[in-house]
């Protein structure tokens, strides 16, 4: 499989300008099986009301960029996973939003949400989910789902060879775990991280980008800079990733004794 990061800076409450950066960049590079975007990456991320918020989000998969992104996905026939505000009568998300070859696949719903997120989204409240894309089991989880060890296992126990990361990172250890939930599971990674800053609420957000790909053995396949807006391609063998084994007497998942472990 062939994956592809597109890193970039939106610009804040563009959806039609940033949606259009992104088909000119995806539909410039052939033969990739699955791009990979940020989270929020259609309206930027910093809200400073409600009211703003209910302004950008969207329903998925009836909204304008949901529409644009299924005949996008279906003109470069690839998959293709983004951070967007999903609109539902329950509430707003911060979402990721799954797409191949002009097929909408499904959505994920952020489970945990970071610092002011808190006071705009819901959270979800659904296990995280693994899709299939061109034959290889996706998973996916949003930004700061990454802290939380049990996000990447949930996906790893559920079959998934590759997790998907669409991200806003402002933290700077966030991408070297990255490289911990690969060996932990022994599953491909892909962290599409932002550049640039945004100061709406008077506390700026440096975005640290350091897009990356990381393998079943925690090894970095390709990294982006830190401020440069940038395209990072890497072709991946998920077949590797459905060997657990570590070597000929233990196995990874195999030898979990999960009812020892604390469950609340």
């Amino acid at each position: 499989m062939k994956l592809g990061i597109y890193q970039f800076d939106p610009e804040w409450g563009k959806k039609k300008h940033n949606l259009a950066r992104i088909e000119e960049k995806l539909t410039n590079e052939d033969n990739v099986d699955l791009w990979i975007l940020p989270e929020l990456c259609t309206t930027g991320y910093q809200f400073t009301s409600q009211q703003e918020l209910n302004k950008l989000a969207e329903k998925f998969p009836a909204g304008f960029t949901s529409n644009h992104l299924q005949n996008l996905s279906s003109y470069i026939k690839a998959g293709i996973i983004i951070g967007a505000a999903e609109k539902t009568e329950h509430g707003i998300y911060n979402s990721a939003a799954i797409y191949e070859n002009g097929e909408y696949k499904g959505i994920y719903r952020k489970l945990h949400l970071y610092y002011e997120e808190n006071k705009y989204f819901t959270p979800g409240e659904a296990s995280p989910s693994v899709f299939e894309i061109k034959g290889v089991k996706v998973g996916v989880m949003i930004c700061f789902d990454w802290i939380f060890p049990e996000t990447a296992r949930t996906l790893a126990l559920k079959g998934a060879q590759l997790i998907a990361h669409p991200a806003n990172l402002v933290l700077p250890y966030c991408p070297h775990a990255m490289l911990i939930r690969s060996i932990e599971n022994k599953v491909f990674t892909a962290t599409a991280n932002r550049i640039g800053e945004e100061d709406r609420t008077g506390e700026r957000l440096q975005f640290i980008g350091n897009s990356q790909i990381t393998d079943v053995q925690g090894k970095r396949l390709g990294k982006l800079s830190r401020n440069e807006e940038n395209i990072l391609i890497v072709d991946i063998n998920p077949e590797k990733a459905l060997d657990k084994s570590i070597n000929q007497y233990n196995d990874l998942l195999g030898d979990r004794r999960s009812k020892f472990y604390y469950n609340e």
